[in-house]
């Protein structure tokens, strides 16, 4: 059965990222759609650095921050990016494509979620995208679509998700608020979530008031599937993420914060899921992997 690959991958400025090597990788890894997060530039640099691909760009308001793409082997046929309320600036961060591959309608969704900061206005604007990607999710997945949301969504969401995680507890990216929302998109279609217990004390309690079960269809799960998560089981990693810094790399002290969430149809013909972690820290060109999936058409 012919195969559809998607590929991920937030590129930390998309002009670095090519300097670096990112096309070697790129022509040899057979993707027919390639979603982009954190590309930092403008239309230029993305048609400079990919001529033969279709593309869309979503730059961020303030120039050099942000940003998402996605490049496709054929044109998609419609577009959107936005997202929440009118008055929420979510430029450069949620971007949908619309494609019909062999009869089957597609979107997908490149998304890079606020990085945030516990206790500070940026994690409000964090906690802002995460309430309109919750009630955009839920439209996405309705009525049995198709529809893929990947990219850097800078949240890990169990322990197995990052190597340190009892470090983590109380910093962006593994807060038991911001963890709550996962437990929301990937939760039984309709039923009512439960949040996560036994990450330590004092965490139950805060997991069942949050922001996010108090969000647009109360606290019943949407459905979708981690297709990374669902092809590996519960085991740590595979990491996705590893700071610049030190050893992270070398000891493979990562976080898993990117993602294809995949609703349930589209979940069924998802295969050969993988991390495309650079041999070596000298051939890394972003501090993320792409992340790669086939999915059966």
């Amino acid at each position: 059965m012919p195969h559809l690959r998607i590929a991920t991958v937030n590129v930390n400025g998309i002009r670095a990222a090519v300097r670096n090597g990112m096309r070697t990788w790129l022509d040899a890894a057979d993707v027919d759609i390639l979603t982009l997060q954190e590309v930092r530039g403008q239309d230029e640099h993305l048609l400079e650095a990919f001529p033969e691909w279709s593309m869309l760009h979503d730059p961020a308001t303030a120039k050099g921050r942000a940003g998402v793409a996605v490049l496709s082997r054929t044109p998609a046929l419609a577009s959107r990016t936005a997202l929440g309320a009118d008055d929420f600036d979510s430029a450069g961060r949620w971007l949908e494509a619309d494609f019909e591959i062999g009869g089957m309608p597609l979107t997908v969704v490149s998304a890079y979620v606020h990085s945030g900061e516990a206790d500070t206005p940026k994690q409000e604007e964090k906690w802002k995208f995460l309430d309109a990607m919750t009630t955009r999710m839920a439209q996405l997945g309705a009525d049995d679509a198709h529809a893929l949301v990947t990219g850097d969504l800078n949240v890990g969401h169990r322990p197995s998700d990052i190597l340190n995680w009892k470090g983590n507890v109380r910093k962006s990216g593994f807060l038991a608020r911001e963890r709550a929302y996962f437990d929301r998109f990937l939760g039984t279609a309709g039923e009512s979530v439960v949040g996560q217990e036994g990450v330590g004390r004092g965490m139950v309690g805060e997991l069942s008031d949050t922001r996010a079960y108090a969000a647009e269809g109360g606290g019943r799960g949407l459905g979708w599937i981690d297709v990374g998560r669902a092809h590996h089981g519960d085991v740590p990693g595979p990491y996705t993420w590893w700071s610049m810094r030190g050893k992270a790399f070398d000891n493979d002290s990562g976080w898993r914060i990117d993602y294809h969430l995949a609703t349930p149809a589209l979940a069924a013909r998802a295969s050969g899921y993988t991390v495309a972690r650079a041999a070596t820290y000298a051939e890394r060109w972003s501090d993320h992997a792409p992340v790669v999936v086939d999915y059966a058409h």
